[in-house]
């Protein structure tokens, strides 16, 4: 293999990375066609077969798996190296990858990106909204934001929010036909809105805790969403009580619409943390936003 051969190889981990000959293509700034043709010369030149192809995506043949194992390290040592040149710069300069939920990324992640963008045009990030628990190493993220308690061990976290709580509630027409639950137990007479894990693909047991007493309880109803927001409007519509994090009721508790119980079971836990691998050199845009993401409170 020439010097000529690594945009290939390069190209090759991107479209095993995205599936997809669409994405992968966007992202590398190329037409579709010059990347199957790419694609099809890395094969002839190897003399195996790298990729399978339907019409709807791509995946990688044995072979393809085995020098996908091989690129990454290589590919990775490359990014983490050009970025380590970066800092040689006057100013932070660079792409951050970034997966985080939608509410952290609206509550946490975008104001402190408001602060600096403006003064940083040469820094860019791109983010990926996924509720569901996301392999950085594995996808390429630069860091995640997600709940602390979800981080695996072996990643640095950073503190960027203040500790959450998890809030049960009901719209009042709801209580209007049923009694105001007063234990976790209450909740088997209830209609629930069910909420399903999009890591686990499993439903929310719904958690509670009182002086040290640790509760979590299948609840059952007629309806079930993959994500919050629907769920917060089926439980305003009266269809049942609903267990969300509080600052997502926030503005239904504060005009109404929604009715808070059991709050009492309902302690404060680990907020918003800011993950990264441990190996990662911290470029000076990566510094920079890791800096503004902090939380500085208590």
């Amino acid at each position: 293999m020439g010097r000529n051969d690594l945009a290939d190889l390069a190209a090759f981990a991107t479209l095993a990375e995205e599936r997809s000959f669409t994405r992968a293509a966007a992202r590398l700034g190329v037409s579709q066609s010059a990347l199957s043709h790419a694609m099809r010369k890395l094969e002839e030149k190897l003399g195996v077969r790298l990729l399978t192809r339907t019409t709807r995506s791509v995946a990688t043949t044995q072979a393809g798996e085995r020098l996908l194992a091989t690129l990454a390290p290589a590919l990775d040592q490359i990014h983490y190296g050009i970025e380590d040149i970066t800092r040689l710069r006057d100013k932070p300069a660079g792409t951050i990858r970034i997966t985080t939920s939608e509410h952290a990324a609206r509550t946490v992640l975008w104001p402190a990106l408001e602060r600096i963008l403006p003064d940083y045009p040469d820094i860019h990030v791109e983010i990926s909204l996924n509720n569901g628990f996301v392999d950085i190493v594995e996808e390429r993220f630069d860091a995640g934001i997600r709940l602390g308690e979800a981080i695996a061990r072996d990643m640095i976290a950073v503190r960027v929010g203040p500790p959450m709580r998890m809030a049960c509630v009901g719209a009042p027409s709801y209580f209007a036909r049923h009694p105001v639950p007063q234990t976790p137990h209450d909740l088997a007479r209830h209609t629930c809105i069910n909420l399903r894990m999009p890591s686990t693909g499993g439903l929310y047991a719904w958690e509670f805790e009182r002086d040290g007493r640790v509760m979590n309880v299948r609840v059952e109803g007629q309806v079930t969403f993959a994500g919050s927001g629907m769920l917060v409007r089926a439980a305003q519509s009266g269809l049942g009580l609903a267990m969300t994090l509080d600052g997502l009721v926030a503005d239904a508790l504060a005009d109404g619409s929604l009715v808070r119980v059991l709050e009492d079971w309902c302690p404060p836990f680990a907020g918003y943390h800011l993950y990264y691998p441990s190996r990662r050199q911290a470029s000076p845009a990566f510094a920079l936003l890791v800096d503004a993401l902090r939380h500085r409170g208590d």
